[in-house]
């Protein structure tokens, strides 16, 4: 029986450790728990019921994540998608004037295209077709976004009128808290305790108990209770409406959708899959195309759960911190997301604050990359210099990656150096254009 699920978990017995990947699929799960939380809340502006919207969000990471551990065998783990599902709400819906039954619909749709683009294996070409360099760059730039969000959900980082963003109030609250997390985890790392980042996130969510939240005058960890039991999927499963498929909208909807969910999960891909050392000297990923369709699976399941796109998440990268490198990682992750079924109020008492120092420790370990680009050669260095930047400040790794590739193919152009640039690289490029003008 062990030599199965090694087998199927892509475990070596003398190359991993079972403990290690273990405390790998619960760092990983705290850092991305926070989408139990949100998810909801985000869907609740539709009116759709926050109790199924739950359930639908854990079913979804449970059966992604459990696809990625059984079939691709890879520590990563998956979830309704940041940024997508205020895309699905906030755009479609409000914005458009759709039903969420009509971006349902998108995302299903959406994801059925992406079964058949990594079966003919389209999305692997695409990800090979990128330039060595600008795949350093978005293992970096994805550092610096996830560092970005830990910061930012810890208050430590706040929105300023003036400047966009300033520094938040450090000496009281979350913030503080976040302060003395990020010590007490670097201290942690420093000292190669095992399970570091892990230990950090518990021993933060312990001291929030003794820090007030000054807009409430609350502990910033509180306990509503242990158990709780799911509420239904019922008002919200496989509501799909065929009538609008053959729509411009659908069209447009579906295309958005595809952009997004796929660069986000390449770059996802190429940036955890290098601080995993999953990568060739080409800058190749092992295994990439079982990690899309595990990806496009679970975003077809999520779509009948009644969720929005379910993607590969960047918080994936605390668990590879954390010394995770098997599909056993990702198994324990699923089963923390089956045990919030039952045990959500316990899993949500975890504070952002708390999280906030695994994913800043975890940026600072996906710098490394930065290295490995030629800084004097400046037709490789901008471009990279660009995808670094953007994805913080533009708060997308897809956008990174995107005005990453079409600087690329511009600048070597311009310098007419033509034979760096493949056709693929020339027909992405210009497809990313269109993309910004149209869409």
């Amino acid at each position: 029986m062990a030599n199965f699920w090694n087998k199927a978990l892509g475990f070596k017995a003398g190359e991993h450790s079972v403990r290690t990947e273990i405390v790998a699929g619960l760092t990983t799960f705290l850092t991305m728990a926070y989408i139990l939380a949100v998810n909801p809340s985000i869907f609740g502006a539709l009116d759709m019921p926050k109790g199924s919207v739950f359930t639908a969000t854990a079913l979804a990471a449970l059966v992604g994540t459990l696809v990625m551990a059984l079939y691709a065998r890879k520590p990563f783990a998956l979830a309704p998608g940041m940024g997508l599902n205020a895309f699905f709400v906030f755009t479609v819906c409000l914005t458009m004037g759709h039903s969420w039954q009509f971006a349902l619909t998108a995302v299903f749709l959406e994801g059925l295209i992406f079964i058949v683009l990594t079966l003919t294996k389209v999305r692997s070409w695409i990800l090979n077709a990128i330039p060595l360099s600008l795949k350093h760059a978005i293992g970096a730039g994805i550092g610096l976004f996830i560092a970005f969000i830990g910061l930012q959900n810890a208050g430590i980082i706040a929105n300023n009128d003036a400047t966009l963003v300033s520094l938040g109030d450090i000496c009281h609250g979350k913030a503080l808290l976040a302060i003395i997390g990020i010590a007490v985890t670097g201290a942690l790392v420093i000292l190669k305790v095992k399970g570091g980042i892990l230990l950090g996130i518990l021993i933060t969510t312990l001291i929030g108990l003794l820090i007030k939240d000054p807009a409430t005058g609350a502990a910033i960890t509180t306990f509503s209770g242990v158990v709780s039991l799911p509420d239904g999927l019922g008002p919200i499963f496989c509501k799909f409406e065929w009538g609008s498929i053959l729509s411009w909208d659908m069209l447009a909807v579906v295309f958005t959708f595809l952009f997004i969910d796929m660069f986000d999960t390449m770059g996802t891909v190429i940036g955890v899959s290098q601080k995993a050392g999953m990568v060739d000297e080409k800058g190749n990923v092992d295994g990439i195309d079982k990690m899309f369709l595990a990806d496009s699976i679970a975003t077809v399941a999520g779509a009948c759960f009644g969720t929005s796109t379910t993607t590969t998440y960047v918080e994936s990268a605390s668990g590879v911190g954390a010394g995770g490198r098997t599909g056993l990682t990702a198994l324990t992750t699923a089963a923390c997301f089956a045990l919030a079924l039952l045990f959500s109020p316990l899993f949500l008492a975890i504070p952002g604050a708390a999280t906030a120092p695994a994913l800043v420790i975890v940026g600072v370990m996906m710098m490394g990359p930065v290295v490995k680009i030629d800084w004097e050669d400046f037709s490789e260095s901008i471009p990279a210099f660009i995808t670094v930047l953007l994805m913080p400040v533009a708060y997308s790794i897809s956008d990174g990656i995107l005005i990453g590739v079409i600087s690329y193919v511009l600048l070597n152009a311009l310098s007419g150096k033509f034979k760096k640039i493949s056709v693929t690289m020339w027909v992405l490029a210009v497809l990313f254009v269109l993309k910004y003008i149209f869409i």
